[in-house]
């Protein structure tokens, strides 16, 4: 690792940039895995006594407004080349954090359908700009060759937090945990944002630096935003939060399945899954760093796939006995590795130039709208009665096409390339 390097030679400066990197990732995330994601659900069906059917309407609302956002403030920040300027996102992270903060102290006072929907839209711009300005992060701060381990470092840590607190996934304890982690990130970033510092200036450099900057997938042809090089890869990450979302929020509405594993009172469980999290994307770090990133989707597919087919067969043939922790620890191991492979993924198919544009129709396509038409398509799943095992078979089908058609897409891919007589970045 270069971090080693850093460590062994004592340059503090690039040491703190891996810093600010993880802490500001990882607080993200676990924002928008708990606060988000769940709370709002919570929010809605619970508190306010919305349809799931309705809720899901609202979230689909929340997809597409964040990947509009997403998308507008990526173009732009690299038009006015804001992706290079490490002040500017600062700058553009601490409003975004501001408004957040605001919304996450209101939420719990949220009562009516009509407020429910404003917070809603309100909360899509800021996250939508968020999604460039925080991935874009990782040009500034990690070089190349540590990307897949830092990666991994953000999401098992992101997932080990939230496997362990809060017990109870309600809007109010997410409003209480994530106000106090954000006070003082504030604090910090409005300093950033109106004072230069020099060790700040070092930072805002190191994207110049062979190191940092072009990302792997770009060296020595950067890829272009419409190839297969990298529209490739947005589908199948849409396919992957796409399943994970439709067959987990069906799963932990199902008191059997959830209270004996992410919600057990048994403290070692929830330790257990913890744990699992951080080991499966240390793992998937290691694989993604010496191997070839489709071995990485190849994994994740096949994880989900065995996963709901052990959902399946335990609802089918051991209905009422208490599940085993096999069945939460792959579907832990999947969602750890395509988590690390989701954060260094955009920014190895990016260079300084198009890193906004990348990582904002990556993460807002692959990430945040396939993750909430799914919750929506969950939350419609079960205001029609539909079944856990057929929702559950059906999530099956589409992991399992997912395996078959990726080994055939890229041989036919290499195929047209062999054809054509050479690589098309």
């Amino acid at each position: 690792m270069k971090l080693l390097e850093f460590v062994r030679e004592r340059q503090w400066i690039p040491i703190t940039g891996y810093l600010i990197y993880v802490s500001a990732l990882t607080a993200g995330y676990y924002y928008n895995l708990t606060f988000v994601q769940l709370g709002l659900t919570n929010l809605g069906t619970q508190e306010i006594g919305m349809s799931p059917g309705d809720v899901s309407i609202v979230m689909a609302i929340l997809a597409l407004f964040t990947l509009v956002a997403a998308v507008s403030s990526g173009v732009l920040m690299d038009r006015r080349g804001w992706s290079t300027d490490l002040y500017m996102k600062f700058r553009l992270l601490f409003l975004v954090v501001f408004v957040q903060l605001l919304l996450t102290i209101a939420a719990p006072y949220v009562s009516t359908i009509e407020q429910f929907v404003l917070w809603v839209i309100v909360c899509s711009m800021a996250l939508g700009v968020g999604i460039p300005v925080s991935f874009s992060f990782m040009l500034d701060f990690v070089p190349v060759r540590d990307r897949g381990y830092v990666a991994a470092i953000v999401a098992g840590l992101s997932f080990f937090v939230a496997a362990l607190y809060p017990i109870e996934w309600q809007i109010d304890e997410f409003s209480l945990v994530m106000s106090v982690m954000m006070g003082p990130a504030v604090l910090v970033l409005a300093v950033l944002s109106v004072k230069r510092f020099r060790f700040v200036d070092s930072l805002a450099s190191q994207h110049e630096r062979d190191a940092f900057g072009t990302g792997r997938f770009c060296r020595p042809i950067p890829v272009r935003t419409v190839s297969f090089a990298f529209v490739g890869p947005v589908v199948l990450m849409f396919g992957v939060f796409f399943i994970d979302s439709l067959g987990f929020l069906r799963i932990i509405e199902t008191p059997l399945y959830i209270y004996t594993s992410w919600q057990s009172p048994d403290l070692s469980v929830r330790l257990f899954i913890a744990v699992l999290h951080v080991i499966g994307a240390l793992a998937a770090g290691v694989i993604y760093t010496n191997f070839d990133r489709n071995w990485l989707f190849f994994w994740v597919f096949g994880l989900f796939a065995f996963t709901h087919l052990l959902y399946v067969f335990h609802i089918q043939f051991g209905a009422g006995d208490t599940p085993p922790l096999v069945l939460p620890m792959f579907y832990v191991l999947a969602v750890s590795f395509y988590t690390t492979l989701n954060f260094a993924l955009w920014p190895d198919l990016s260079t300084p130039e198009t890193i906004g544009t990348h990582t904002a129709l990556g993460v807002g396509i692959a990430g945040w709208l396939a993750t909430f038409l799914s919750t929506s398509l969950a939350l419609y799943s079960e205001g029609v009665g539909l079944s856990l095992l057929s929702h559950l078979t059906y999530v099956n089908a589409l992991a399992l096409l997912f395996v078959v058609t990726l080994p055939v897409v890229l041989y036919v891919h290499r195929m047209v390339e062999l054809a054509r007589g050479g690589m098309t970045p």
